[in-house]
């Protein structure tokens, strides 16, 4: 399996820290790709093909690939949203993201399906899980075409939004889709409030396009935000039991480092990650 890290632990949330002026780092600390991240800095969607040429040229300089393109821009506008005009705001910046990371020669968008609620943003509307089903769905029916023509895979992520809070569900909503085009962006580090990494990657197989880890460390069977920890090597994650299985089920891609606690960017914290990915890579192989 091949590392790579998830920019905002390179360059900030804002990308406050220029793309070119880190790359000749982040792969002397041994990664083989990074997650670029869209929405803000350098990679706004008002970025011009020139720009993002460059980008991609300056990144694929070093020896770095880009397996996947990740945002948070979904958590304040939902493609599950019952309301028409966020919807029709939120498919537009999917639209943009996906031709994005076709500039880019990323293979996958990290998408947020819908969120039933945001824990960390109060003023966000807590919406009925069976109306993000349904919107959800209609937003992803519509932006598959413009998948295909990318060929970008749009990988939807489990995350607390109290939508797909099961791995069963979560199998069960890319199928509804039968397109190659929908598959799962697999957080296993996500998983962990509430099940084992290992079942929900044999139960999501085939589905899963992309893998993002990171370690939580449950509290009285649950925990919060705060339970995430700034080690890979801190926490409940079984890596020995993770790693196995997703060479069963044939996932030989990327392993993504999402290690976003604390204030970012973080050179030393992406250092620090790599080596101990590294680590859980060679003790199972």
């Amino acid at each position: 399996m091949k590392m790579a890290l998830n920019g905002w632990m390179v360059y900030g949330f804002q990308g406050e820290v220029k793309i070119e002026s880190i790359v000749k780092e982040v792969k002397a600390m041994g990664w083989d790709g990074i997650e670029l991240c869209y929405g803000a800095g350098e990679l706004s969607p008002t970025a011009t093909k020139n720009e993002l040429n460059h980008i991609r040229k300056v990144v694929e300089s070093e020896g770095l690939e880009i397996p996947s393109l990740a945002t948070g821009f979904y958590w304040g506008c939902s493609l599950g949203s019952p309301e028409t005009e966020e919807r029709k705001q939120a498919i537009g910046f999917t639209k943009t993201y996906i031709e994005t990371a076709h500039r880019l020669g990323a293979g996958a968008v990290l998408v947020l399906p819908g969120t039933v609620d945001v824990c960390f943003d109060p003023n966000r509307p807590t919406v009925p899980a069976k109306e993000v089903w349904k919107w959800a769905q209609d937003s992803i029916y519509q932006l598959i075409p413009i998948a295909e023509t990318n060929q970008v895979i749009i990988a939807l992520e489990n995350v607390w939004s109290k939508f797909l809070t099961g791995p069963f569900e979560f199998a069960q909503f890319i199928d509804i889709f039968q397109s190659p085009w929908v598959k799962a962006y697999f957080d296993a580090g996500n998983c962990l409030i509430n099940g084992y990494p290992e079942h929900w990657a044999e139960i999501l197989e085939n589905r899963i396009a992309r893998v993002h880890v990171k370690n939580f460390k449950r509290n009285n069977g649950g925990g919060t935000l705060d339970n995430f920890t700034p080690s890979l090597f801190d926490g409940d994650m079984n890596w020995k039991n993770l790693i196995q299985t997703l060479k069963v089920i044939g996932y030989d891609y990327y392993l993504t480092a999402e290690v976003i606690v604390g204030n970012m960017p973080d050179i030393k914290k992406a250092k620090q990650v790599s080596d101990e990915l590294k680590s859980i890579l060679n003790e199972n192989k």
